[in-house]
């Protein structure tokens, strides 16, 4: 089942100049997409504009079948598309436990869901007291993934994971959005600068260069001739039939 379908998708910060050209793109239940390419290739701008945070040129999204309007943040979650920024957007002033709580509030089993997320990243256990902006940037990035998913999201988009981490923290995360994915169905598509654990982690790679997609193919693929993502962040690697 394809939970996440962007179909010819234009998009940019100025009308006229889309840094994202005629882009489709498709993820399923369940599996994890890592979108790589260049510095300025087009990838945080095709996150922010699924997740409504930037308008559309032209074109298409759709989140398990439905259109989803663009520019319109509340609609993209609404219809199950939550973006875990690169900044990570984390209330600082208040703690890991209150960061949690403002996601579930208001729901009838919102203590279950919460020890659902901190099941997945026990590490914050021992740090639910802590205000956000004292924690570790892995534990904030685990914060940033564990409200996210308390949102219910059939697609989740998280943009840069690796900022700042170091590769274990990076690896331990990986496998924990591995389990979600495989347990719970949810589509991911993720913006990963490290390459090789990207492609460890995720089903499939997309390359993007200049806004275009320039290869695509399954990460066991990239793994075994990583020659080819060279290729492609040079922009000769051709787009895969």
């Amino acid at each position: 089942m394809t939970a996440l379908q962007c179909t010819g998708l234009s998009t940019g910060y100025f009308k006229g100049r889309p840094c994202v050209r005629n882009l489709d793109l498709n993820v399923a239940a369940g599996e994890m997409v890592c979108l790589l390419g260049p510095n300025g290739s087009g990838k945080t701008t095709t996150l922010m504009t699924i997740a409504g945070l930037l308008p559309r040129f032209g074109g298409e999204v759709r989140v398990g079948g439905h259109v989803v309007p663009g520019g319109n943040p509340r609609a993209a979650v609404r219809a199950g598309a939550v973006l875990v920024p690169d900044d990570r957007a984390l209330f600082r002033k208040l703690s890991t436990e209150k960061n949690l709580r403002l996601a579930v509030r208001g729901r009838v089993h919102a203590k279950g869901a919460i020890d659902d997320a901190l099941e997945l990243f026990p590490a914050l256990v021992p740090r639910l007291g802590v205000e956000a902006g004292q924690l570790s940037g892995g534990e904030q990035q685990m914060l940033a993934i564990g409200r996210a998913l308390l949102q219910r999201p059939s697609v989740l988009l998280i943009d840069e994971l690796s900022t700042g981490l170091a590769p274990t923290i990076v690896e331990s995360i990986l496998t924990a959005l591995r389990d979600v994915a495989q347990k719970r169905g949810t589509a991911m598509l993720l913006v990963e600068q490290h390459v090789h654990l990207a492609l460890e982690s995720c089903d499939r790679a997309v390359v993007l260069v200049h806004g275009a997609v320039q290869l695509e193919e399954p990460a066991a693929v990239l793994r075994a001739d990583p020659r080819r993502i060279e290729q492609a962040y040079l922009g000769s690697g051709g787009v895969a039939a």
